[in-house]
């Protein structure tokens, strides 16, 4: 039999310590149950109960030889029992007498036939004099193979093993990363820690996770939906870290589907983009779902070429942006292989979420003493979010919360209510800080500059630029995040620490008319248009704006309007706010102001599924402000571009329903019947004489197909027109699959799959994960 590696009381020079002292008695059972499975690659079939300080638990298996063993060789197959014993304090040296009562134990199990081999992990050190004496106690006690790995052999496998890392990424925010990462990744990873230093700390290994984790190595691309505050950014951070080490990609965290394109480098194929809240923050974006339409033919190129992607989204705006999202360019979306749905947490994830919280917040030990019978219950309310999880554990948060069962629970259940507490309860300058950080169209620039507009809110809030940049210090943490260093170019400043956090302070500030109209006129026109609402009720909240306030946003809008005519991209964001957060009123007011409002709005291009104009005009016409001629002058246009496009976006989008009767449907369906379908052998020519070979065959001609496939689907009873247009959408793809064939093969996607062994069995749990929480 062959010795095992050992470590003595001393490290080595330059050895990892990744501080395992401050992880808890059950994340460091998870930890050992980790080694089994990615490590030694055994499978787990029961986890024993325990119940002695938070430093003992035991797995009892069968022993089944490594295809490539770590640490240690020839242990007989068999049945064999993991202790794991943790330990609080730091620099502490396990003594044989700790172990009295596990080997009064063993001699039991033994007997049974449970234990043939007896493996100990602990995180204290053991001397070499103390590991002869235990592996000494438990041969007599009948052990056939006994195994002493201390925590110093713990840090040097997670330093060495990458795979181990992945799978429980809180140990990059406890070491030294300089020792498992090289100089460049490690420079990166100092500035991904800035952000997720706290996260890391806390940090779970959900399903969820697991799952983003498979997407990313299998298809380089995976999309992250969830509920407000369940996560998704935490998973999104922790899988750039991963990538960092396990890929040696370097992350660009970009804001939407341009940057991405931008800063990708074909030359650099190990890149990773992670794009928080990409179809829209707080409700959907029309604009950004345009642009990754647009791009998707270039996000997907980077893909095949190495890179590898995370999106982020809420799952209500997701829904709203799916219609929009050319899903025959990437038909993994469409399938849901890449897709993840971060709410879906059990209950024991739940109760590990909470418990880090909890135990790693700033609540005094008194205060987590009190909260402690209550916690199981808090970890079963519905809905559960990790995020509201973290406010439990800071004392900013819970300043008058009751620790009883109905207050802990009430709080983790109704967080908007007791955060509008929270901010009415601020100091002024502390107020004065969130309110120029909500103005801030991106985040709050450092230094801090004010201009007119900005000091005129300080002084209405009692505060001073001094006490301003004070607050923005002891916010940051707590309702604020600041970053340092930005790879993408941004500035340097402060934004809101959570989306939901912003969401409750625009609530807060609605609730103040004086202070709001000042409070408006300080944002800049971006801002103005993305983070207000006149009078919808729309999920989200926005800045939500009193009607008596509506004559002088709509003037200043009407200022606006002129400025973005000349950009397009501009104009999308100005058309996004009239299609989605303004009420009839706002749009009767503002016509007011602007008049050739409506006209302007029938001036529609295709492909009708990522105009705007539709949607507003669908407002305008339900508000009785689409005139006659207007209508007349957009049914002309509509019908120009059913035929000559084609383009069957009339027949999809909802807002088509809204401003064309059925007889003009009728209408339409009948010029396409008599103009376009004799002539569809012309419109493929058309198209394969446009087609540059530099473009994606499957997206240049998947847009031709989506609209004769709509139309196939119109002429279903009409057996002639189904036949010819049967016939068009054969030779589309027989025209995709030739100019395939004409090009070089591109890259597939090929990732190294790292196999994953999962745990066989269930775990019973005797004793709650919350009983050392307050020690």
């Amino acid at each position: 039999m062959t010795d095992h590696p050992r470590k003595g009381t001393v490290a080595a020079p330059g050895s990892p310590d990744f501080a395992l002292h401050t992880l808890g008695w059950r994340a460091f059972q998870d930890l050992c149950a980790a080694v089994l499975r990615e490590v030694w690659a055994q499978s787990v079939h029961t986890f024993a109960d325990s119940n002695d300080g938070g430093r003992d638990g035991a797995f009892y298996g069968t022993w089944q030889q490594p295809p490539d063993p770590i640490g240690v060789q020839d242990v007989p197959d068999g049945p064999f029992v993991l202790q794991c014993k943790h330990t609080k304090k730091a620099d502490t040296t396990l003594a044989p007498s700790d172990l009295d009562d596990e080997f009064a134990k063993v001699q039991t199990l033994v007997d049974r036939g449970l234990c043939g081999s007896y493996v100990l992990l602990t995180n204290a050190r053991v001397s070499g004099a103390s590991e002869a004496i235990i592996r000494r106690r438990l041969l007599d006690a009948g052990v056939a193979y006994p195994l002493v790995l201390d925590g110093q052999w713990i840090c040097d496998t997670i330093a060495t093993l990458q795979r181990l890392r992945t799978f429980v990424p809180r140990v990059y925010g406890l070491g030294d990363l300089s020792q498992i990462l090289d100089e460049r990744a490690y420079t990166q990873a100092q500035a991904l820690l800035g952000y997720l230093r706290e996260e890391l700390a806390t940090f779970v290994v959900t399903d969820a996770y697991k799952h983003a984790v498979q997407a990313v190595q299998d298809h380089g691309f995976v999309l992250l939906l969830g509920e407000p505050a369940v996560g998704k950014s935490v998973i999104a951070a922790t899988l750039a870290m991963t990538a960092l080490d396990a890929w040696g990609c370097l992350t660009v965290n970009a804001h939407d589907a341009e940057g991405l394109v931008r800063h990708w480098n074909p030359h650099e194929p190990n890149q990773f983009f992670w794009i928080d809240d990409a179809f829209g923050a707080v409700r959907h974006e029309q604009q950004l779902t345009d642009s990754w339409s647009r791009h998707m033919r270039h996000v997907m190129t980077a893909v095949r070429g190495g890179a590898k992607v995370v999106l982020t989204s809420r799952d209500y705006i997701y829904r709203d942006a799916r219609p929009y999202l050319k899903e025959y360019a990437y038909p993994l979306l469409h399938e849901q292989q890449v897709v993840v749905d971060v709410a879906q947490l059990p209950l024991h994830e739940r109760r590990q979420i909470l418990y880090n919280h909890i135990k790693l917040g700033d609540q005094p030990r008194e205060v987590r003493a009190k909260m402690k019978p209550h916690l199981d219950a808090a970890a079963a309310t519905e809905p559960f979010h990790p995020e509201v999880a973290r406010r439990l554990g800071q004392q900013a948060f819970t300043r008058h919360l009751e620790p009883t069962d109905h207050g802990v629970t009430d709080f983790m259940a109704r967080p908007t209510a007791f955060l509008r507490d929270v901010y009415a309860e601020l100091g002024p300058d502390e107020k004065a800080a969130l309110a120029l950080t909500y103005q801030a169209e991106d985040q709050l620039p450092v230094p801090l500059s004010l201009d007119p507009p900005q000091t005129e809110v300080i002084t209405r809030l009692g505060s001073t630029p001094a006490g301003v940049s004070r607050a923005l210090q002891s916010l940051t943490g707590t309702f604020l995040h600041f970053a340092s260093a930005a790879n993408d170019g941004a500035t340097t400043g402060w934004s809101f620490r959570h989306p939901t956090l912003q969401e409750g302070f625009a609530e807060f500030m609605a609730a103040d008319p004086n202070l709001l109209s000042i409070f408006i006129a300080g944002l800049n026109w971006q801002t103005l248009l993305t983070r207000i609402d006149c009078g919808t009720e729309e999920r989200g909240t926005l800045l939500r704006v009193p009607p008596t306030l509506y004559p002088a946003v709509a003037k200043r809008l009407r200022d606006i309007e002129a400025e973005t005519r000349r950009h397009w991209e501009d104009r999308r964001l100005w058309y996004a706010f009239f299609a989605t957060r303004c009420s009839n009123e706002f749009l009767r007011i503002y016509t007011e102001h602007d008049p050739q409002f409506p006209k302007r709005m029938t001036n529609v291009w295709s492909f009708l599924d990522a105009t705007h104009e539709a949607k507003i005009l669908a407002r305008l016409h339900q508000a009785g402000l689409h005139k006659p001629d207007e209508h007349q002058a957009l049914l002309t246009q509509i019908t120009e571009l059913a035929v000559d496009t084609p383009d069957a976006g009339w027949l999809r989008r909802p807002e088509w329903r809204i401003l064309l009767t059925d007889t003009e449907r009728n209408q339409l369906i009948e010029q396409v019947r008599s103009k376009l379908i004799p002539k569809l052998p012309r419109v493929l020519d058309d198209w394969r004489y446009n087609y540059d070979s530099r473009d994606d065959p499957q997206d240049y001609y998947g847009q031709l197909e989506t609209e004769l496939s709509t139309y196939r689907t119109a002429f279903d009873t009409d057996d002639q027109a189904a036949e010819k247009l049967d016939r068009a959408l054969t030779e589309i793809q027989q025209m995709i699959e030739s100019e395939y064939e004409d090009r070089d093969p591109e890259q597939s996607d090929s990732y190294a799959h790292e196999r994953q062994r999962s745990t066989d069995g269930s775990f019973s749990h005797g004793r709650s994960i919350f009983d050392d929480v307050d020690i």
